[in-house]
C-alpha cells in the first residue's frame, strides 16, 4: 500500500472524479472531517462520511466500504476520500483491500474536492 503526490489534472476516469464529488459533497454537507466513496465492481458507488460519536467512531472510507459489503458488492475498482490529511491512514487501505484486493486506486482530495494525491492498496 502506497501514498504519491498527483496533480490536479491526473484524474481522467470521469468515474472517479464522481467519486471525489460524491465524497465532498457528503463531506460539506455533514460536516465531517472526511468524507469518502467508493464504486464496486458493478459500477455501483457508495458515499459516507465519518463518524465520531461518544460509542462509535469509523472513517468515512471504512464505512463506505462497509456499505459496500452490506449490499452485497463482491469486490471494489476504486475508491476517493476528501480530507484534510496529507495521506490515506493505511488502516483504511486495509479495508479497501479487504474488500478490494491489491492494486485499488484510492484517489485523495482537499476539501474543496480536487485530487492531491493518490493512494493504491
Amino acid at each position: 500500500m502506497s501514498t504519491d503526490n498527483i496533480g490536479s489534472t491526473d484524474v481522467a476516469d470521469p468515474e472517479d472524479r464522481k467519486l471525489l464529488v460524491l465524497a465532498r459533497s457528503g463531506r460539506a454537507r455533514t460536516g465531517a472531517a472526511e468524507g469518502a466513496a467508493v464504486r464496486d465492481l458493478d459500477g455501483r458507488t457508495y458515499a459516507a462520511v465519518t463518524v465520531a460519536l461518544p460509542s462509535l467512531q469509523v472513517s468515512a472510507l471504512a464505512l463506505a466500504t462497509a456499505m459496500a459489503v452490506s449490499s452485497g458488492a463482491a469486490g471494489l475498482e476504486a475508491a476517493a476520500v476528501v480530507t484534510g490529511a496529507d495521506a490515506v491512514d493505511p488502516a483504511d487501505l486495509a479495508v479497501v483491500a479487504d474488500l478490494g484486493g491489491a492494486g485499488i486506486p484510492v484517489v485523495i482530495g482537499d476539501s474543496s474536492g480536487q485530487p492531491v494525491g493518490m493512494a493504491t492498496t
